[in-house]
């Protein structure tokens, strides 16, 4: 199954890329971003410090040094100003160049993060369901990957199984 939610700790996987839920200077930062820099080690750091400053809605690729994931997609998710700042077109705009940088470096698997719901404010709803749309859309139009949503609670969990159309 191309499509998958899995609730868990994202640094674990061992797949060909995570992705992080960055900033616009790709800083270590808190949530799932502090995560994955302390998991992968101060070498991710530096290999993002020359590839910033990143646009909201856009993506670049590092190794991903102490993880099990063999590399670390960046994107750039937005902030939640109340929907009318176009939100979702930049939402959606991260899967698809996450997607996009995990193809041209040849690689099969990912995993992504709930993007921009934690302190960026996205509501987890409405993330989800603009997550699951342009990851379909993604596959549909560039063929398929091994994608997994990575949840970290049980809510988000559930928004992302109801979504895919399993049972919570």
């Amino acid at each position: 199954m191309p499509l998958r939610a899995w609730q868990g700790d994202i640094t674990t996987l061992d797949l060909d890329a995570i992705v992080n839920a960055a900033n616009e200077h790709l800083l270590p930062g808190g949530g799932v971003c502090g995560a994955i820099h302390r998991a992968a080690g101060p070498e991710l750091w530096e290999a993002c410090r020359p590839l910033a400053p990143v646009r909201t809605g856009q993506a670049v690729i590092t190794p991903g040094f102490r993880l099990k994931a063999r590399h670390v997609i960046h994107a750039v998710g937005p902030v939640w100003h109340g929907g009318g700042a176009g939100e979702p077109g930049l939402l959606a705009s991260c899967y698809r160049a996450s997607l996009a940088r995990l193809r041209a470096a040849g690689l099969r698997s990912i995993a992504f993060p709930a993007i921009s719901t934690g302190i960026y404010g996205y509501p987890p709803d409405q993330a989800v369901r603009v997550a699951v749309r342009a990851v379909r859309e993604d596959l549909a139009a560039q063929g398929e990957v091994d994608v997994t949503f990575a949840c970290f609670d049980r809510t988000t969990y559930d928004l992302y199984r109801t979504e895919l159309g399993e049972t919570p």
